[in-house]
């Protein structure tokens, strides 16, 4: 006995989820293969220049192709999340993160070795190397966020707080730098606390020049290019991408601690348990303005607030540390 009623449609098979390998469902296979692979090419050229010595290898070639496959990756992953109809459909923090490092590390390299064939350039004072490291690494930052957040509609500068310059955003930027007292009191009654505990003393990441010039560099570098950047990675886009996933809360815990974990990377220390306290007072210590700055954020809506909590911020330690150098000289 037959029946008229229409055969069911086959069942859709499920889109595979971001832990599965496979290329099958994916919205776009081709950039899935292309970020796996150049990840995994990357990080065997970094181990090499690890292993070998090679600075070629673990400065340049493996950050670059590791770059490039993070990049694909998270370009992929906007894709599928978009095709998935999520609420946010961008790349993940993490991965846009990572990608910013190697890609900052690759680009850096390449800097450096063409400098090195230029006859004095070695004997550029350290200020001036670092200048341009933070340059680059702000136009690294940038132009990461511009291929795989902005460039992939996943957001958009002004969804992630970028206002135009006007009296409102002044009064945002004079609000942000007028709580940087109080932050500073903050951290520093937490640093002196956790260098007694641990019993070590962190270097400065800018350490003071004892030179009218090298102040001024040092206050463009780190009081000005970096806070920037930092809060268009950090603020911006952390918290506006995590927020619609997470909520408010989430976003500020997660983007905060990210940021604390940015600034410990290249600790090191000359036994195990010195860098595992480095680390700590780094990390730890970093905490609390990185909360205050994503509270600024999510409050203001506005990217000018942070900045101006964290330009004030580093300006004053950065004025302490030189007035503390040249006292100390006289």
């Amino acid at each position: 006995m037959t029946s008229d009623s229409p055969e069911p449609p086959p069942e859709q098979p499920a889109r595979p989820g971001a832990t599965t390998f496979t290329i099958e469902g994916r919205a776009a296979p081709g950039l899935f293969v292309v970020g796996w692979l150049a990840t995994i090419v990357g990080l065997g050229l970094v181990l090499i220049g690890l292993l070998g010595s090679s600075r070629l290898f673990l400065y340049f070639l493996g950050p670059l192709v590791l770059a490039l496959g993070l990049v694909a990756g998270a370009g992929s992953q906007a894709i599928e999340r978009r095709a998935r109809g999520f609420p946010y459909a961008g790349p993940s923090p993490y991965l846009v993160f990572l990608a910013t490092i190697a890609a900052t590390y690759a680009a850096v390299s390449a800097v450096g070795l063409v400098l090195e064939q230029v006859p004095g350039i070695t004997g550029m004072p350290r200020y001036v190397a670092v200048l341009l490291t933070l340059l680059i690494q702000a136009g690294v930052f940038f132009g990461v966020l511009r291929l795989t957040v902005v460039g992939l509609g996943a957001l958009t500068w002004r969804e992630m707080g970028w206002r135009r310059f006007d009296g409102i955003q002044v009064a945002n930027l004079l609000r942000g730098a007028a709580i940087s007292l109080p932050v500073i009191g903050l951290t520093t009654i937490l640093g002196g606390l956790l260098v007694r505990v641990l019993g070590e003393q962190p270097d400065s990441p800018l350490p003071a020049t004892g030179t009218t010039e090298g102040m001024v560099v040092q206050l463009i570098a780190g009081a000005l290019i970096a806070p920037i950047a930092e809060e268009a990675l950090f603020r911006g886009f952390a918290i506006t991408a995590w927020e619609r996933t997470v909520g408010e809360t989430g976003a500020i815990v997660r983007s905060s601690l990210l940021f604390a974990l940015a600034h410990v990377i290249n600790a090191a220390g000359d036994t195990l348990g010195q860098a595992a306290a480095l680390i700590a007072i780094g990390f730890l210590t970093r905490i609390p303005v990185a909360l205050v700055l994503g509270w600024l954020f999510v409050r203001a809506r506005s990217i000018w607030a942070p900045i101006g909590l964290h330009v004030t911020f580093n300006a004053i330690l950065l004025v302490l540390a030189e007035l503390a150098i040249r006292r100390a000289g006289t």
